[in-house]
């Protein structure tokens, strides 16, 4: 369960009104550069049999600058971090003083960070999803995003978003477990520098290469 909450650091059916969501989708990604939010995230794993689903919430802030940088950063119940200097993914498990590094290039192309913080533009999107508007849904225009390769972890992720400004994901893994984040406290364009999203090992951290 916790690595899915760390791999969710990386958007629901046929179009009903024309094009609403994918519109917003674009004005987000050609006109928010960066932006900062606190968030909540609800991981639900599938039921097992005679059980109920199984349910975990996390939290914590998220912080972007287009293109491929931003970071994650689990405050509760767990201390994780996930950040993306533009070069290289690190996962940092604090319980376990453990980092892992790997490539971005290898990695981002079709997570939903890369649909709200890494793509420089629609257009590089559309070139690892397929992109659908779905219904307005509780408040929000949605977007339907499907992993073109056949080997993604991904299912879908779902975008929500209201007047131009990122409020929900909803994603959902090729195991059938949903992982639903809400954003809240959204402050766009506040200017940041590179060296904000750069991520030192802590020292004596078991660092894993990838």
């Amino acid at each position: 369960m916790r690595r899915f909450v760390i791999a969710s650091f990386a958007a629901t059916c046929a179009c009903v009104a024309a094009a609403g969501g994918l519109e917003s989708l674009e004005v987000f990604v050609k006109t928010v550069k960066t932006g900062r939010a606190d968030f909540t995230q609800v991981v639900t794993a599938p039921a097992r049999q005679g059980q109920a689903p199984r349910l975990k919430t996390s939290s914590g802030t998220f912080e972007f600058s287009r293109p491929n940088r931003f970071r994650f950063i689990y405050k509760k119940p767990f201390e994780q971090s996930i950040v993306a200097d533009g070069q290289t993914l690190w996962l940092f498990d604090v319980d376990l003083n453990q980092v892992t590094a790997r490539k971005q290039s290898q990695v981002l192309g079709s997570t939903p960070a890369a649909l709200i913080a890494s793509a420089p533009d629609v257009g590089a999107l559309r070139a690892d999803f397929l992109l659908t508007s779905g219904p307005d849904k509780d408040g929000l225009e949605w977007v339907l995003a499907t992993p073109k390769a056949k080997d993604s972890s991904l299912q879908s992720v779902a975008v929500g978003l209201r007047a131009g400004e990122l409020v929900a994901l909803e994603i959902l893994d090729s195991f059938g477990q949903k992982s639903s984040l809400h954003f809240t406290a959204f402050v766009a364009n506040k200017p940041v520098q590179a060296s904000d999203f750069e991520f030192k090992p802590p020292p004596g951290a078991d660092v894993i290469r990838q």
